[in-house]
C-alpha cells in the first residue's frame, strides 16, 4: 500500500469543475513532483490532501487511514503531514517572535515545558540553517529565505513524516530559491521524510523529485520516473513546460 494514496479526486465549485478524476501516489520516503501552470489544479489537489478542502468525490489515504475535514482523528492524523505554503512572509504571524511561531504547534499538540520548547526550537532552527539570536526576532527582519526557512522549521517542529510543499520556493529568486531546494533535500535525509513537491518548474521538480505527475486544466495528463517525464516527454504540454524555466542550478 502506498504511504499516499490520492484516488480519484474531484472538486466542484458550483458549474465548475477545478479538479477532474486525479489519482496520486507516494511511496514512503520519495519525492513526487507535482507540476503544472497556476490554474491547473495542483494547489487544490494539495488543499484535498490536507483535509482543508472536501473533495466533491474520491479519497484520500494516508499510511492506509482516510483523511477528512474534520474529527479528532483527523487531528491525531494531522500531526503526521504539515504543510509548506508558497509566501513564507503571510505562513508567519507578525505579531509573534520566532520562538513562538515555531513552537506553536507544540503549544497545541504536546505537554512540554516552556524550557522544552525552546530547545525544540532552538534545534529546528539549526536544522534549517538559521542562528539561535532569531527566536527572538520578528517576521519582518527576515529576508524571504530566511522566512521560509522559518516556515519549515515550524513544519518540523511535530516531526511529520510527509511534508507537502505548495510552491515553496516561487516567490524567493533563483540563487535563494536553489539554497532552499538544496535545504530540503538535506532535510529529507536527515529526518527521514516523504514529500509532495508543487510546482511550476519542471526543472526545480527534476532536481527534487524521483517521480513526475503533470496536471493541465484540472487533469493529470503524464505521469512516471522523474528521468522519463524529463527526458523523453510524451505530451506537448510537458515539452512546453520543461523549455519555459532555465535549469536549476542548486548544486
Amino acid at each position: 500500500m502506498p504511504f499516499l494514496e490520492a484516488s480519484r479526486l474531484t472538486k466542484r465549485y458550483g458549474d465548475v469543475t477545478v479538479v477532474h478524476d486525479v489519482s496520486l501516489a507516494i511511496e514512503r520516503g520519495e519525492t513526487l513532483g507535482l507540476v503544472g501552470e497556476s490554474g491547473s489544479g495542483k494547489s487544490t489537489v494539495a488543499r484535498m490532501i490536507l483535509g482543508l478542502v472536501e473533495p466533491t468525490s474520491g479519497a484520500v489515504l494516508f499510511d492506509g487511514h482516510p483523511i477528512t475535514t474534520r474529527g479528532r482523528a483527523m487531528r491525531t492524523l494531522r500531526r503526521r503531514f504539515q504543510p509548506v505554503f508558497q509566501d513564507p512572509y503571510a505562513a508567519l504571524n507578525p505579531r509573534m517572535r520566532v520562538a513562538e511561531i515555531i513552537a506553536e504547534p507544540l503549544v497545541i499538540h504536546e505537554r512540554l515545558s516552556r524550557a522544552e520548547r525552546r530547545r525544540r526550537s532552538t534545534e529546528l532552527l539549526h536544522a534549517v540553517g538559521l542562528e539561535d539570536s532569531a527566536l527572538t526576532r520578528y517576521p519582518h527582519e527576515f529576508s524571504g529565505g530566511q522566512r521560509q526557512r522559518i516556515n519549515i522549521a515550524r513544519a518540523l517542529a511535530l516531526r511529520p513524516e510527509l511534508l507537502i510543499l505548495d510552491e515553496p520556493i516561487s516567490a524567493l529568486d533563483v540563487s535563494v530559491g536553489a539554497q532552499i531546494v538544496n535545504l530540503l533535500r538535506d532535510l529529507q535525509r536527515d529526518f527521514r521524510l516523504t514529500y509532495l513537491f508543487i510546482s511550476h518548474s519542471m526543472p526545480m521538480v527534476r532536481y527534487l523529485a524521483n517521480r513526475v505527475a503533470v496536471m493541465q486544466h484540472g487533469r493529470l495528463v503524464e505521469s512516471g520516473p522523474c528521468e522519463q517525464i524529463c527526458n523523453h516527454p510524451q505530451q506537448d504540454y510537458t515539452r512546453t513546460l520543461l523549455a519555459a524555466t532555465p535549469e536549476l542550478r542548486a548544486g
